[in-house]
């Protein structure tokens, strides 16, 4: 089964009859209120197209989804494990604080165990909860022209160092570091799918990637070498209209992405990412069809190359891309975004068919 989960249409019918049956299979994300609660849970249901479901906890966490306190999804984790009971209580009595290993020692856990229970059930780390949990808010306070200092105030860093060392970690560089007079401006943009750094210039997006893609730093430091160290945090207007066509894929509305794009790589990575983007949503190429596509046939490696390095994900929709024989295969983005991808353009594959007949 490629699909582990119903098709939306019939969970959200079970999140509004609050259908047992699901209760630790499947958990919707609410985009407006930016929780993310068992379907059984009593609150006053969403509107469909705010929802997103997952099949798992670890997912929603690692989409940026806070969990919800009136159905406590966490509660069953939680109550197996006690150390990630109290991780958990503390990190929601103190969310601002820039938790450290040295802080789970000393509330007599072990670390080495620590790590392994919340990559178990959650697929990160219990540092890497917290600190995703506080960088945003810092983030944006100098995307909307604030001082350094005051977005290390609101992301919870008692620290300048520590703000610096993490912020560096996702942008390659301090923010009293970034470009003065930049010609490439980042811009955090929060997604169903946990939260995205797009990169543009006044006319072109340059780079989409997932925050917590291992690749990201690297593309970083070459789009930071290619603007000769003017890169900093701003908003431009294809950084505007990339996150209106983003809101739009993920309501269901429109799969449709027109925001200018600028391509960094070799003339063949360039007509493979060209070729992604004849694939229609809701469909899938092997990376055989599409080198066959290209006149290639025996550059299957090669087109695999390409789709991995590429720097503009969803689109130039590299996750339509999968195995001879059907399987997912590699997604910078992890496979469990693969999958969700392909699960919600079955609605726009849907909808495309029902317009031809």
């Amino acid at each position: 089964m490629l699909f582990d989960l119903p098709d939306h249409d019939t969970l959200y019918q079970a999140l509004l009859d609050r259908n047992a049956d699901y209760d630790g299979q499947a958990y919707v994300g609410v985009s407006t209120t930016g929780v993310f609660c068992r379907l059984t849970c009593p609150a006053r249901k969403p509107k469909t197209k705010n929802c997103t479901f997952y099949a798992s906890v670890g997912e929603c966490i690692e989409a940026g989804y806070r969990a919800c306190k009136r159905c406590h999804p966490l509660q069953p984790m939680a109550s197996a494990d006690p150390a990630i009971a109290a991780l958990l209580a503390a990190l929601d009595e103190r969310p601002e604080y820039r938790w450290s290993e040295s802080d789970i020692g000393r509330m007599g856990l072990d670390l080495s165990t620590v790590r392994r229970s919340f990559k178990r059930q959650f697929g990160i780390t219990f540092l890497e909860m917290a600190r995703q949990r506080r960088l945003r808010d810092g983030f944006e306070t100098i995307s909307d022209g604030g001082k350094v200092i005051d977005a290390q105030l609101d992301a919870g860093f008692e620290s300048a160092s520590a703000f610096r060392a993490s912020f560096s970690k996702l942008l390659g560089r301090a923010p009293g570091k970034l470009g003065s007079a930049p010609i490439l401006f980042a811009d955090w943009i929060e997604t169903p799918l946990g939260p995205m750094i797009a990169v543009c210039s006044k006319s072109q997006m340059h780079l989409l990637e997932f925050v917590d893609r291992k690749a990201l730093k690297t593309e970083l430091s070459k789009l930071d070498e290619l603007a000769k160290g003017k890169i900093g945090i701003g908003k431009t207007q294809p950084g505007e209209q990339i996150k209106g066509e983003l809101n739009a894929f993920f309501d269901g509305t429109s799969a449709n992405f027109s925001t200018p794009l600028a391509y960094g790589g070799s003339a063949f990575a360039q007509s493979v990412w060209d070729e992604l983007r004849l694939i229609p949503p809701g469909q899938t190429r092997s990376y055989s069809e599409i080198a066959k596509r290209l006149g290639r046939p025996s550059a299957t490696r090669a087109v695999a190359r390409a789709n991995g390095a590429n720097q503009i994900a969803l689109v130039v929709p590299c996750h339509r891309v999968i195995g001879a024989d059907g399987s997912l295969t590699g997604y910078g983005g992890g496979l469990w975004r693969k999958q969700k991808l392909l699960e919600i353009e079955r609605h726009y594959r849907t909808t495309s068919r029902e317009n031809a007949e």
